[in-house]
């Protein structure tokens, strides 16, 4: 008994009719026959009636279908199995990273999927966020660590890593750093300082503004958090960052919750589908690293 055996049972079965399960499976006719002829002496029972103008199951063909079919589909099984795995033997990753992202766990999930996966080579690119959603969307970088301000991209998968209040951060002895409530109207007296156009973070600040009808000057922009906080600390103007990335820099700036800016800026993995093994395996790390279930 083998395979083709079974498959050519299963395709009569299905067809009830000889002629057509070898169109089904492009031999001819008597080829099929002669598979399922020797098939029925190994199992010593007739699997068909052949009385009639159709293939009908005999009692023991009811008893074998579903066996065959599994056997069929484990069969499958295993193919698709090794092809996952062989597909991560050799291969391309490209991993897309917000510009001036220093998010130490992403680096280890890299780190761990290389040590898993040496034979498949990894790309690292930095972009603004928007754009390398799009670049994901259309299939030049395989995921993508961004900022966003909504945890849903259409047409991709997305995986929240990190959701944060925005924080005015100043000066120690700035005006600001006296209030234990700060307000969106207060910050927008004063020129900002904060990530460009195309960040997730400056998308919920510009979101917040418009909302409220205020039109704050950005004195100047920068993409790096830390450069933002140098900015700042010269007295250039006030920051505007996440809770996270202003708790770095206490040393140099007080933070300020904005107190009427509820809307979070999010820090997520974006990808197109998982058919791609060396994706998936990526989220995995990626979930152990930022410590959150497996994203898929």
């Amino acid at each position: 008994m083998d395979l083709r055996q079974l498959e050519y049972f299963v395709a009569v079965a299905e067809e009830q009719n000889f002629t057509r399960a070898a169109e089904r499976v492009h031999i001819s006719q008597s080829g099929v026959s002669a598979q399922v002829r020797r098939l029925e002496r190994e199992l010593g029972a007739d699997l068909f009636d052949r009385s009639g103008r159709t293939a009908t199951l005999t009692v023991a063909g009811k008893a074998a279908l579903g066996p065959a079919r599994a056997a069929l589909a484990a069969a499958e099984a295993v193919g698709q199995a090794v092809g996952q795995v062989t597909g991560l033997i050799r291969g391309r990753l490209t991993v897309g990273m917000v510009t001036g992202c220093t998010i130490a766990p992403l680096f280890g999930a890299l780190a761990a999927f290389h040590q898993a996966h040496p034979g498949i080579d990894i790309s690292l690119v930095e972009d603004t966020s928007d754009r390398l959603v799009e670049r994901v969307r259309a299939g030049v970088v395989d995921l993508a660590l961004v900022g966003t301000a909504t945890a849903v991209s259409d047409g991709l998968d997305t995986s929240t890593i990190i959701s944060e209040r925005l924080v005015v951060a100043v000066p120690h002895g700035h005006p600001l750093a006296e209030r234990r409530r700060v307000k969106l109207r207060d910050l927008a007296a004063h020129p900002i300082v904060c990530m460009p156009v195309g960040t997730g973070l400056r998308t919920v600040l510009d979101r917040a503004c418009a909302a409220q009808g205020l039109q704050p000057v950005i004195a100047l922009q920068a993409s790096a958090a830390d450069a933002i906080v140098d900015l700042a600390a010269r007295g250039l103007g006030v920051a505007v960052l996440s809770e996270s990335m202003a708790a770095d820099h206490r040393d140099r700036l007080t933070a300020r919750t904005i107190d009427d800016v509820e809307a979070p800026a999010l820090l997520a993995l974006v990808w197109r589908g998982s058919d791609n093994a060396s994706v998936r395996e990526f989220l995995v790390h990626a979930g152990r690293a930022f410590g959150k279930p497996d994203p898929l």
